[in-house]
């Protein structure tokens, strides 16, 4: 089985004044479609409008750069399921498929938001799809004057309004009238919808090194509903990432930096050894061997894992798949006593974070 893995770049999906939608197309990276994941990325320039729209796909959004606000309405034995709440850096917020969301930014300089998504159920394997519910895209243009006007009991001419008078596709730049009508924020339902992974407490935090912070369904109960754990890597200079596989697939996000990655697949082949740069994504498909170090600047990531339950293999660590009996080891690696103990003792002591190490020096 030969899986493209290289990193990709987005496409542009739609571009307006108030900002832009751009998404990785599984045409570019066939493996999104064969690992059932998906990814896209709103930019929201100052006073951008994402017009309300529902998707096939569960996602998560995290939050790279700016503040704005997110109207959700979730399936209707959700609680809190109507609302508007506020966003800043580092916060993720989970998206249901089937809910219909709409995003604008009430602040003077543009909002960055990437989206990671599992696509199981998707009608272009790897792909988000959009359902707009007004504009060129929406229902309503497409319905005839009669039906729009039989269901909302109005006349022809209004209801071709209704169906024509948004001319945009995905985002608008909202004059200072319409943006005065905007609602504030609801502050109590920033703890309910979002989590601030920058700030949360660390998993794992290393000297040198970096740190690992996972949000899961049982941290944050919202996140059990659609299915994902999500994680924040930040590696320090030169640090790296110890090798580890999980019994699902994932897709990485590059935020800032740049750095190293390699994956190990099927028969124990390297099937990537590449770079990868700020602005990218790649896919782990699920018990594939991932490993990753960082450049000289350092390097930051965000993933999605398509399980709120994975099994995870960790080769570093006092948590390492090697971590069995001495001699059922020895004889698996097919080494001297000497080196065996060597290699525990580096287990017991070690981390999933590695500090630079000069490697002359073991």
């Amino acid at each position: 089985m030969n899986m493209d893995l290289s990193p990709k770049f987005p496409r542009t999906f739609a571009e307006a004044e108030g900002g832009g939608y751009y998404n990785w197309a599984s045409e570019d990276s066939p493996v999104l479609g064969e690992a059932k994941v998906a990814a896209g990325k709103l930019v929201l320039k100052p006073r951008g409008f994402a017009l309300p729209h529902f998707s096939d796909c569960s996602k998560v959004g995290y939050v790279l750069k700016g503040s704005c606000g997110v109207g959700l309405t979730l399936p209707a034995n959700t609680k809190n399921k109507i609302g508007f709440t506020r966003l800043k850096k580092g916060d993720i917020i989970p998206v249901p498929s089937g809910s219909v969301s709409w995003w604008y930014n009430y602040e003077i300089s543009d909002v960055v938001i990437v989206f990671l998504g599992e696509a199981t159920k998707a009608y272009v394997p790897g792909e988000i799809t959009y359902f707009m519910l007004a504009g060129p895209l929406g229902p309503l243009a497409a319905l005839s004057p009669e039906f729009v006007a039989a269901t909302y009991h109005v006349n022809v001419e209004i209801a071709q309004k209704l169906a024509n008078s948004q001319k945009n596709v995905f985002v608008i730049k909202l004059g200072q009238e319409e943006a005065e009508g905007i609602p504030k924020p609801d502050e109590d339902l920033v703890k309910i919808w979002t989590q601030n992974i920058d700030s949360a407490s660390p998993d794992v935090q290393v000297k040198n090194g970096g740190k690992s912070t996972t949000l899961t369904g049982t941290k944050f109960p919202f996140l059990e509903q659609i299915g994902l754990d999500v994680t924040r890597l930040v590696l320090e200079t030169n640090a790296t990432r110890a090798p580890a596989c999980a019994s699902d697939a994932q897709i990485f996000y590059v935020a800032t930096g740049s750095g190293k990655v390699q994956i190990v697949g099927l028969q124990g082949k390297l099937v990537l050894n590449t770079k990868v740069e700020t602005g990218q994504i790649f896919v782990v498909p699920k018990f594939f061997t991932v490993a990753i170090s960082a450049d000289g600047e350092g390097m930051e990531l965000v993933s999605i894992i398509t399980s709120t339950r994975p099994v995870t293999g960790e080769l570093a660590s006092k948590i390492s798949v090697f971590n069995t009996i001495p001699s059922i080891l020895q004889v698996t690696l097919n080494v001297t006593s000497e080196i065996n103990q060597h290699f525990m003792r580096m287990m017991e002591n070690g981390t999933i974070i590695v500090p630079p190490f000069n490697l002359h020096q073991a």
